[in-house]
């Protein structure tokens, strides 16, 4: 009798445990669903938009009679106006139904790249960007931190990091497939047909499975499944608002690390620069460039793991590990295995732009206004990017690349201390 009351009790406390996981037994929680679709964002719309715009750069500008340094002006107006757009952006996220937001963006982009297709003058193609600009906001800065914290409770900073890789993979995927289509079928075909994947594949697949919140479903956050997690999640003082959240010096100084880290990681483009200034090939260039993104793919699945069990030790690793290959590359500058090496570890510091500030905001402000407060953080890491990929370079001019890559690593230590001052602050 003692054993079947013994059996019962943990019987039932599995159908317990099942159901605050947010699961019935037996069945994959949600959350992976919603992971999922953050990375058919990042792989194919911020793929898409991000990491196969230069490969038009060439033919499109030769098109249209005009400097690639001309046509490539789109760009800027699209880092500008997301900029602009992301804190309306972090108020109808909070307001209004994220499936809904993310699932219209998507389609307002395929439509974008479908006119794209039939322009004639460089202007439109600015016009272009200012809306993807838009759609950017939402489905780059805001879509998988916003989405994933919504829906894990643990296993957060892993899921993040799988959903920010995408977008590297979709890069490494879409770009041989846009040289055969503008080889063959021409730059404005391949315009449409990316146009065409858009709205065909990831918008309505979007539409179909994306959900709001773990509660619309009856479900709760992944990993909220003990007596120990709720009572964290749900401690007094443990999540801020955005307006607790904006009065604390503890904000401005995640601020500060996110413009910082976005700054510091666009050195990556005087990489390749570097080593062909130090006597090696253009090919020798594109392998370190190569070991840049490697280490930029595999430390976002590390420093996502990492995250989920110590986000001090995370800011730390980012931070210098990236030094650390500023450093090597500078020290091994005639040496191609360690200018390879000093590359891959620069690329971890390139990971925690995402990773890292996007698990730092979270550790320090918690989950509640979390898609507001990182709408804010969101906003320095496109300022820093857009300031800093030029004002590096007006540096170099004036200085060395030695110079800037020192400077680069005592951005990244300053870096540090900021992350481990708000950590042990909040």
């Amino acid at each position: 009798m003692k054993t079947s009351v013994n059996t019962n009790r943990a019987t039932s406390s599995a159908r317990e445990h099942s159901h605050a996981s947010g699961r019935k037994p037996g069945k994959m929680h949600y959350g992976y669903i919603i992971v999922a679709c953050c990375c058919l964002m990042m792989g194919v719309n911020v793929g898409l938009s991000f990491s196969c715009a230069g490969i038009f750069y060439r033919p499109v500008s030769e098109s249209l009679g005009v400097a690639v340094g001309e046509f490539g002006i789109y760009m800027s107006v699209m880092y500008i106006t997301s900029t602009l757009m992301l804190p309306m952006a972090g108020r109808l996220l909070e307001r209004y139904s994220a499936r809904w937001l993310f699932t219209a963006n998507a389609a307002l982009m395929g439509l974008i790249f479908i006119s794209m297709g039939f322009y004639n003058r460089v202007w439109e193609f600015y016009i272009a960007g200012g809306a993807l600009g838009v759609t950017l906001a939402f489905l780059l800065y805001l879509s998988f931190p916003t989405l994933v914290n919504r829906w894990f409770h643990t296993r957060v900073g892993l899921m993040i990091g799988i959903c920010s890789a995408a977008s590297g993979i979709g890069g490494m995927l879409f770009n041989p497939m846009a040289g055969w289509m503008i080889t063959e079928w021409g730059w404005r075909w391949a315009y449409g047909a990316f146009g065409v994947i858009i709205l065909a594949v990831v918008t309505p697949l979007l539409g179909w499975l994306l959900r709001d919140r773990p509660a619309d479903m009856g479900l709760e956050p992944y990993g909220l499944g003990t007596m120990e997690n709720k009572t964290k999640a749900t401690a007094p003082g443990a999540d801020k608002t955005y307006a607790e959240a904006v009065k604390s010096p503890l904000f401005y100084g995640v601020v500060l690390f996110a413009f910082i880290m976005m700054g510091t990681s666009t050195l990556n483009l005087f990489i390749p620069g570097y080593v062909t200034d130090n006597g090696f090939s253009l090919e020798q260039a594109s392998l370190t460039a190569a070991c840049v993104m490697a280490g930029v793919t595999i430390g976002k699945l590390v420093l996502g793991w990492i995250n989920d069990r110590n986000c001090m030790f995370g800011v730390a690793v980012t931070t210098i590990a990236g030094a650390a290959g500023l450093g090597i590359l500078l020290i091994g500058s005639h040496t191609l295995a360690l200018i390879l090496t000093g590359a891959f570890l620069f690329g971890w510091a390139y990971a925690g732009v995402t990773v890292q500030s996007a698990m730092l905001t979270r550790s320090v402000f918690g989950t509640r206004d979390y898609g507001r407060i990182y709408s804010v953080v969101s906003i320095a890491l496109a300022a820093g990017g857009a300031l800093a990929s030029g004002g590096w370079g007006l540096l170099a001019d004036a200085t060395s690349d030695t110079f800037i890559f020192t400077s680069g690593a005592v951005c990244l230590t300053l870096c540090l201390l900021l992350g481990l001052w708000a950590l042990r602050r909040r």
